[in-house]
């Protein structure tokens, strides 16, 4: 009887240890989440703010409503911004991801003369600085006359090194047998890409569309230099010059900042799942 009580006790006290080991734990956690969420929820707080110091930490301020939003819209074209950036970003995407599946195809599943080399290439152009290639971008556009286009401000920040290297390793995970089979059938090597590569990576190319949405929606510095006309601004671009105009309406600002947002949010919801699921695999690859 003593031995059970003991062994009872015993089992009780490490079961307050793991209590209070995860209280801790969750605890340590949601600092880490106020941390990194903080300058977020400052700024979606302060767009609903008037009339109050917008720099102090009081969140208890009753000055709430919606007079930045209506403001903002009143003063931007946020409509022609949006559809400004989805042309962009939605042409971006569909290049990069086809052309960079394309290309992963032969670097993951053939065997050709400076296959390492290519691969090679690819990682060394990752190290390179997007800035340093600027010039050279530019007076590619311009010599293909798509200044102040919207196809000379896609091309350039379409098909990455990233996304091939991804996609590369994505493929390595489907087995060869599946391929062989489709020969055999007399399936061809665009058929085989198309049919059974590409059904097969759909979580990696998930992760390469919230990738390359969230680049493309926020550029700002190439459509500076790209773009002479300001009503084709990205909406990025739009609200930087609306900072230089509106200082003293940071309100605006951030309001703003807010709707810019928001498709990021909803695209990465849509697709966290398979976002995660690639995530994964890549980690245990």
């Amino acid at each position: 009887m003593t031995d059970n009580a003991a062994a009872a006790k015993g089992g009780a006290a490490r079961h307050a240890r793991k209590t209070v080991l995860k209280i801790l734990r969750y605890a340590v956690l949601t600092l880490i989440a106020a941390i990194f969420a903080g300058p977020f929820l400052w700024l979606l707080i302060t767009s609903f703010r008037t009339g109050a110091n917008l720099y102090d930490l009081n969140l208890l301020v009753g000055a709430y409503s919606l007079d930045n939003f209506v403001g903002v819209v009143k003063f931007m074209n946020i409509p022609q911004y949006i559809v400004n950036t989805l042309i962009i970003t939605v042409g971006a995407i569909a290049i990069d991801v086809v052309f960079s599946s394309l290309c992963a195809y032969p670097l993951a599943m053939m065997k050709f003369p400076g296959k390492k080399a290519v691969f090679g290439i690819l990682v060394a152009l990752m190290i390179v600085p997007a800035a340093a290639g600027l010039v050279i971008t530019y007076l590619t556009i311009t010599y293909m006359h798509l200044l102040n286009t919207f196809m000379g401000c896609i091309l350039p920040c379409s098909v990455g090194a990233f996304s091939i290297i991804l996609l590369r390793q994505a493929y390595f995970g489907i087995p060869k047998e599946l391929m062989d089979a489709a020969k055999i059938d007399g399936a061809g090597e665009l058929k085989i890409w198309s049919r059974i590569m590409l059904p097969e990576i759909k979580p990696t190319v998930t992760t390469v569309i919230i990738f390359d949405f969230i680049g493309n929606w926020n550029q700002f510095l190439w459509p500076v230099i790209i773009m002479q006309d300001p009503q084709k601004y990205p909406l990025a671009t739009a609200l930087q010059y609306l900072n230089g105009m509106f200082n003293y309406k940071f309100g605006y600002i951030a309001a703003g900042t807010i709707i810019s947002i928001i498709p990021v949010i909803l695209v990465f919801l849509c697709f966290q799942k398979n976002y995660i699921e690639a995530v994964a695999g890549a980690v245990k690859g």
